[in-house]
């Protein structure tokens, strides 16, 4: 007997946001709960951890099992606990927030769990509290979008400038200065201009860029403040 036998057992679950970025906007990925309780209801795609795994191991399982990617930004965000937040059994929850390049996931969403992607603030209601745990995962999206270089994990290896400035608008929800920003951006030094142009939006077309991840590490290593807005 184990000096744990007169602990309560309870279930641990993994949640996971999980963001992408089109020309359309910001948009995170749902799926139809295909069990009771709420069958057949919108919410987020998570699942219980396994005893030979641990937490994160669970949660890049559920993004395989959804997506089939492995080469996603992960991030663990939040601890759900409160008593009653499933209705069946106590489920405690470490809800993750995740980064999809939709260049490179070029299938649809798994059929299996009927998943959508919706416009982030535009979706319809969730079940339980995965509505406060989107609401979370965008104020951390927001915060590290100023503070650190993670949003070009939603763009393509190579963007234009006004593609940066309408991801960072989506994720921000407001408008920018295009000459403050770009201003900005380029004055960070991590990115590098090539010279292939985008000539879909204009006859002069817009240069791409390509974030340059070595030269980001190098100026943090120095102390540089590298603080994108």
């Amino acid at each position: 007997m184990t000096p744990y036998h007169d602990q309560e057992r309870f279930y641990l679950a993994a949640d996971c946001i999980i963001f992408g970025f089109d020309e359309t906007g910001l948009k995170v990925l749902l799926v139809k709960r295909g069990f009771e309780p709420e069958q057949g209801k919108w919410s987020l795609m998570g699942g219980f951890v396994q005893r030979g795994e641990t937490v994160d191991e669970a949660a890049i399982r559920v993004l395989y099992r959804l997506t089939g990617l492995t080469d996603i930004y992960l991030e663990q965000l939040h601890t759900f606990g409160s008593l009653h937040r499933d209705p069946v059994d106590r489920v405690v929850s470490v809800a993750y927030f995740a980064l999809i390049n939709l260049e490179k996931y070029d299938n649809q969403p798994s059929a299996q769990y009927q998943a959508a992607w919706f416009p982030a603030n535009e979706y319809p209601p969730l079940i339980f509290d995965h509505q406060q745990m989107v609401n979370i995962a965008k104020e951390r999206l927001r915060w590290k979008a100023v503070h650190e270089p993670i949003g070009f994990a939603l763009l393509p290896a190579k963007f234009t400038m006004p593609q940066l400035q309408r991801l960072y608008e989506a994720i921000l929800e407001t408008s920018l200065d295009r000459g403050n920003f770009h201003r900005r951006i380029k004055s960070l030094g991590i990115l590098r201009k090539l010279e292939e142009k985008d000539m879909a939006g204009s006859k002069k077309g817009a240069f791409f860029f390509m974030f340059d991840e070595q030269r980001y590490r190098e100026l943090k290593a120095t102390g540089v403040n590298l603080q994108i807005l």
